[in-house]
């Protein structure tokens, strides 16, 4: 096939124990799935809806980059997150057959310009400047699920700066990864090569040029950065 302009690489991610990487196809977030985020983000803890929002595939940064900090914004925050790798998809995924999709895990960051966003909020507008900007999502090295299995307690932890801001245990999330997955389904097709950064704990805080964060799912995988 012939194209007009050359084609864009195709965004992916490392894979623990091997060279092979993980081709991206979609980014999607789920949004206030622990009940200490959404108390201090000043919005109720709902348990029957969840909240989806995506990000590009190609906002995705490696573990131990320096990105720049990002245009239009002068709060840039961090929001830790267990991330899930899909090998398989499809529409209205059972719960109980959800983890059979899953290849890996892993631990990401979903960068937010706060600013846009509560601009966004006061106008009832989308979302999307303030969370689908370039290099809004740091992801680990990804851990294959046929090592590790499909962790239930981890603990979930940011450091900035070696002080510690957000920590938490993943069962503490309001929709569970199957939850997740079955909800999703029903709003989109999901297809062989979608993340899902499956949202963030109390702590989330503002990111300064300079800055360096350690993020870590235990036992599973850590991610580190660096703002220039």
């Amino acid at each position: 096939m012939e194209f007009v302009i050359p084609s864009p690489p195709i965004a992916n991610a490392a894979i623990a124990g091997t060279d092979a990487r993980f081709p991206v196809h979609r980014i999607y977030c789920i949004g206030r799935n622990y009940a200490d985020h959404a108390k201090e983000m000043g919005a109720p803890v709902e348990r029957g809806t969840p909240m989806f929002f995506c990000k590009p595939a190609d906002a995705l940064v490696a573990d131990g980059a320096t990105m720049s900090y990002p245009s239009a914004t002068k709060e840039l925050h961090h929001e830790v997150e267990m991330v899930v790798a899909l090998h398989s998809g499809g529409s209205d995924i059972a719960e109980h057959d959800a983890r059979s999709h899953i290849f890996a895990y892993g631990v990401g960051l979903d960068l937010t310009r706060r600013d846009l966003q509560a601009a966004a909020k006061a106008k009832g507008h989308p979302w999307d400047v303030a969370k689908a900007f370039d290099s809004s999502a740091p992801l680990s090295v990804l851990r294959p699920a046929s090592d590790i299995g499909h962790p239930e307690h981890a603990q979930l932890t940011l450091d900035v700066n070696g002080a510690r801001r957000q920590q938490t245990d993943i069962a503490e999330m309001i929709f569970s990864v199957p939850q997740i997955i079955a909800e999703l389904s029903k709003l989109f097709e999901l297809k062989p090569g979608d993340l899902i950064y499956t949202g963030t704990p109390a702590g989330v805080a503002a990111l300064q040029r300079g800055d360096s964060w350690d993020a870590r799912l235990e036992g599973v995988a850590e991610l580190s950065g660096h703002i220039a």
